[in-house]
């Protein structure tokens, strides 16, 4: 039998354990981004949106309509396009109205759930994996408009990390290839500058509590901020997501970066510019060569933000998706 004084020692060990939790929790936070100092090249995305396709929408699983812009052309390749944490994806316009304009593929860039111009929730999710069921539910309203249409799930930065976790999830095998451009692993891998280069708050002693709590069941307090973004004012304009929750934060990133990426099995391109300010663009392929077959490549002069925009990542891109095999 169980003594007394071990269920009291137990108790008094779980009491203490929820203790140092919960005031991590209550006072782990941090004051918001308030700067005019520019961690990233946002001049970048001071682009002409005027062609800028409409939003249109979905129903996810849940019954919330989601939003999303669509590039058509006369091709069966479909690009998913995912932005990256903080924007939308007004800034993808350039990359996917080129492969549309030239045939090359559709695309399909979605406003990913707590972000947008008008979203439910700003910076908010109902539970960790809501962003790639999300995915998936768009996915399923691709296939059902267009059975035999080859899908590729590309993305930008944290929109990269989410195409890896989508990789790594049940879903994985819904689609024909991965592009993955200066995609984020998660915070420790070698790939990623301390704090992403100052893009990056993370309110770490809550991130700590909010684990804490995670590992032995208790999620109710996930909802709360954990990370805030350093976009400065003159780039800001009421559509941006400064801050995101415990649980948007933790979902917009792979689980396990070298699982997620040792699952795919699909033909893959991975960018980045060797001039990135959140990432480390020389530890990309001795990170991801060991865990997946993929061709990865430094594009030369490229800022984070460049490898999406510049008008030198569109014929890489183009070339690629044009060597896709068939289904």
């Amino acid at each position: 039998m169980i003594s007394s004084v071990t269920v009291r020692i137990v108790a008094g060990s779980i009491a203490v354990y929820l203790g140092v939790a919960g005031v991590l929790v209550a006072f782990g936070t941090a004051s918001l981004p308030d700067t005019e100092a520019e961690s990233l090249a946002f001049d970048e995305l001071r682009l002409d949106y005027a062609a800028l396709p409409k939003l249109q929408g979905f129903n996810a699983r849940d019954g919330t309509e989601l939003s999303y812009r669509s590039y058509p052309a006369d091709s069966e390749l479909v690009l998913v396009l995912l932005h990256g944490s903080g924007w939308h994806s007004r800034y993808l316009y350039p990359l996917a109205n080129h492969l549309s304009d030239n045939g090359i593929a559709q695309v399909v860039t979605p406003d990913l759930r707590g972000h947008g111009e008008r979203p439910k929730r700003r910076g908010d999710i109902d539970y960790q994996d809501q962003l790639e069921d999300d995915l998936a539910d768009l996915l399923a309203e691709l296939r059902r408009r267009q059975p035999q249409a080859r899908i590729v799930v590309g993305g930008h930065s944290s929109g990269g990390g989410l195409a890896i976790r989508f990789a790594g999830s049940q879903y994985g095998n819904q689609v024909d290839g991965y592009l993955l451009l200066a995609p984020f692993l998660r915070y420790d891998a070698p790939t990623v500058r301390p704090n992403s280069g100052g893009w990056a708050r993370p309110f770490t002693p809550r991130i700590i509590g909010l684990s804490m709590f995670e590992r032995v069941g208790i999620d109710r307090f996930s909802h709360l901020p954990a990370i805030a973004f350093d976009m400065p004012k003159p780039y800001r304009d009421g559509t941006e997501t400064l801050t995101y929750s415990y649980r948007l934060m933790m979902g917009f990133a792979p689980r396990h970066y070298r699982q997620d990426l040792a699952a795919i099995s699909q033909p893959t391109l991975l960018l980045i510019g060797s001039e990135d300010e959140a990432f480390v663009a020389e530890q990309f392929k001795p990170t991801v060569e060991p865990l997946l077959e993929a061709d990865i490549r430094v594009l030369p002069g490229l800022s984070h933000m460049g490898v999406v925009v510049s008008e030198d990542v569109r014929s890489v891109v183009e070339t690629w998706l044009g060597q896709l095999p068939p289904p």
